[in-house]
């Protein structure tokens, strides 16, 4: 179904009943990034997926300012309120996960548990964020310059992916086409709007968040392992799971034990 919040169509789709559960996708993906897990969380949960704006089905402005994370988690807020949902569990991957970060921290009632695969609060100083948001727009000018093809030839070569090599290559090509269906404005400016130098610090406000929280990190993401293991000692009700012989995208690279550790997480 297509859902206008604030003057922008969201493309959500729902699935199965009970305690609802949003999921949220990474940059250059769209809600198909959760269709291996649908059938096995439908059938204890009302399942959400959403394309974020610039992705997918979704809409893609080209007013930057639309992008800012703090306006997107208020789009997920009327998302939640149009589908007549109060409360959720909420699952988020890379920038989805500091999308459900953002939410979690701006509004806390609709948020009972929290799941954060391989994300990040954003950056701790201003020298950090103001250099990443150079590296963000100059790789947002590149795809506008380049296209769709030849910023995906870059970006599914980046080290952050590189355990992704050891995917089928069906896997690896379904990965890619799906990639390509995004557009050149929704991802140039996803970057500019929602990037990890353009979004708020939100170290300082982690022992705010009430909802149980699970961080996921593969073991091989030696990144976003330091960042999970510092933010876990500064939140009150998180527990921290890493994967073996795994990346960034645990969904992707270690599928039935990731769909596994998240039932049972929420189950109890």
């Amino acid at each position: 179904m297509n859902v206008t919040i604030d003057g922008i169509l969201y493309h959500v789709d729902t699935i199965g009943k009970g305690f609802p559960l949003l999921l949220l996708h990474g940059f250059t993906g769209d809600s198909t990034t959760w269709k291996p897990f649908l059938s096995q969380w439908s059938q204890e949960h009302q399942v959400i997926t959403v394309d974020i704006i610039g992705h997918g089905k979704s809409a893609s402005p080209i007013e930057v300012e639309r992008y800012d994370i703090q306006s997107v988690a208020k789009d997920i807020k009327g998302i939640l309120e149009h589908l007549g949902i109060e409360q959720a569990n909420v699952l988020g991957y890379s920038m989805g996960g500091r999308l459900a970060l953002s939410f979690s921290l701006l509004y806390p009632q609709f948020v009972y548990k929290l799941i954060l695969e391989s994300a990040s609060p954003g950056l701790e100083t201003k020298q950090e964020q103001d250099n990443r948001r150079i590296q963000d727009t100059n790789l947002s000018q590149f795809i506008r310059k380049n296209g769709i093809e030849r910023f995906v030839d870059y970006w599914e070569n980046i080290p952050l992916f590189h355990t992704q090599k050891k995917l089928s290559l069906h896997m690896q090509q379904e990965i890619r086409k799906q990639r390509f269906e995004n557009s050149v404005i929704g991802l140039s400016n996803s970057l500019l709007g929602m990037g990890t130098g353009a979004q708020p610090s939100w170290w300082n406000r982690l022992q705010e968040l009430k909802a149980e929280t699970l961080l996921l990190t593969g073991e091989q993401d030696q990144k976003f392992c330091f960042i999970a293991e510092k933010m876990v000692k500064k939140m009150k009700h998180a527990k921290w799971q890493k994967f073996n012989e795994c990346g960034h995208a645990i969904h992707v690279e270690q599928p039935e034990k990731f769909g596994t550790i998240v039932s049972v997480f929420l189950s109890n």
